[in-house]
């Protein structure tokens, strides 16, 4: 098999567990039963019980709900800035160029996680504030990959034609520049994708984020890094899920073409 065909099996069972579950299994992730506190798996219940008695199934569908709509949404925020910005700063030259490019440096020069802290300050709500934060940081190589791809071709004789026959840049980015371009960003989607779903996980590790009792991957590997002897295979999941999504979209990133 090759591996983007992997990867997209592999995202497409993650998917399928996330979104489906909650068809076929109403439990409330945040209800709390002691009495199942640390049950193992069994064929009732076959992702078991934490700590608190919490459905494993329920909260781990539920995280992964959570990271996977705070990438979507921010991959699709990203690559609408970096490719409109890039666009704009290869289409025009001179001093756009420069100020755009000036900006482009200047955020990276920030670390990303204070950019996602002061976002978490400013708006109320942790998961627009992780879309916010990592929204505003991660759409810079984006734009430079926008950027170099369409400098690249914009003295293409097909691009010059154009011009001189009078269409617009929106016609000309649609019909000449684009199919150049969607290669090349394919993989960094794929990428950014990725990034984010770890970079959530990587807040909610050191407590910064999301807060208890909202499921959240790297929240969930906190809790339950405590009772790693007692139930190793609570621990795992959490950390199985992240790795199997991040080897999914490094394997559709990374894949040839199919």
């Amino acid at each position: 098999m090759m591996p983007r065909c992997l990867g997209l099996a592999i995202l497409a069972a993650v998917l399928l567990f996330a979104f489906g579950l909650p068809l076929v299994n109403e439990t409330d992730p945040t209800a709390q039963s002691l009495l199942n506190a640390l049950q193992p798996p069994s064929a009732e219940t076959p992702f078991g019980f934490d700590h608190l008695g919490r459905s494993m199934s329920a909260r781990l569908a539920a995280a992964l709900r959570l990271s996977l709509t705070i990438a979507f949404v921010t991959l699709v925020t990203t690559a609408a800035i970096g490719v409109a910005l890039g666009a704009l700063a290869s289409w025009r030259g001179g001093w756009v160029d420069r100020a755009l490019v000036l900006f482009a440096d200047s955020i990276v020069a920030l670390p990303a996680l204070l950019i996602v802290l002061i976002a978490g300050l400013i708006l109320p709500n942790q998961p627009l504030a992780f879309w916010a934060g990592l929204s505003a940081t991660l759409w810079v190589e984006i734009f430079r990959l926008t950027r170099a791809a369409i400098r690249a071709q914009i003295a293409a004789p097909a691009v010059e034609a154009a011009r001189l026959l009078g269409f617009g840049p929106i016609y000309i980015f649609r019909t000449h520049l684009w199919p150049e371009l969607a290669p090349v960003l394919r993989a960094t989607f794929a990428l950014t994708f990725a990034a984010v779903v770890m970079g959530i996980a990587a807040l909610g590790f050191v407590s910064v984020g999301v807060r208890a009792p909202t499921p959240e991957l790297g929240l969930m590997m906190v809790e339950l890094l405590p009772y790693w002897r007692e139930a190793p295979w609570a621990l795992l999941q959490p950390v199985i899920a992240t790795m199997a999504t991040l080897l999914a979209l490094t394997l559709i990133a990374g894949g040839p073409k199919v």
